[in-house]
């Protein structure tokens, strides 16, 4: 509703600017994700870890951990998620890409930063035991209870991995 009390002007500016976006907008030719360059930001950042790759569904998901600060090292995006009641099977993801980067790559540790949803996890499963017949170690992101939340508001999936992810107390 808001844009109905744009100006003409102002849609006709807005409406140019989203197709500008449009025909800038590429995939990254290392990692895969949305750039308006050949060769994304964080892939030409020489202070990353080269020796870990976090493998997302979406480049929100990439988005979304570079907030959280704590990750410094390099991302594939596979460009969704395995959705067979969708159409969507393993070739219509970045797999082969991700299978080239790896072989071309250092990378010691591959980091499945996939979805905890039924595509989310089949999409990790699938990732896993395409990628297990290297020698680079895998892992899998952990869940659990969000920060600030409390025990009875999280449902019986997230309290289990919560405790199957737990780690030791350090003080």
């Amino acid at each position: 509703m808001k844009l109905l009390d744009l100006s003409s002007d102002e849609i006709d500016a807005f409406a140019n600017s989203m197709i500008d976006m449009k025909r800038k907008i590429q995939s990254c030719s290392r990692c895969n994700m949305l750039t308006d360059k050949d060769i994304c930001d964080i892939c030409s950042d020489s202070s990353r870890e080269d020796s870990l790759l976090c493998v997302v569904e979406q480049s929100r998901d990439l988005f979304a951990i570079e907030r959280g600060g704590g990750y410094r090292g390099r991302y594939f995006v596979l460009g969704g998620k395995l959705s067979p009641l969708n159409g969507v099977g393993p070739e219509d993801l970045a797999f082969d890409m991700l299978i080239r980067l790896l072989e071309s790559s250092d990378i010691t540790e591959i980091i499945l930063a996939t979805g905890s949803d039924v595509e989310g996890e089949a999409t990790s499963v699938y990732a896993h035991r395409l990628l297990r017949r290297s020698d680079r170690k895998i892992s899998r992101i952990a869940y659990g209870v969000p920060v600030g939340s409390s025990l009875d508001f999280a449902d019986e999936m997230t309290l289990m991995r919560a405790i199957e992810g737990r780690h030791e107390y350090t003080t």
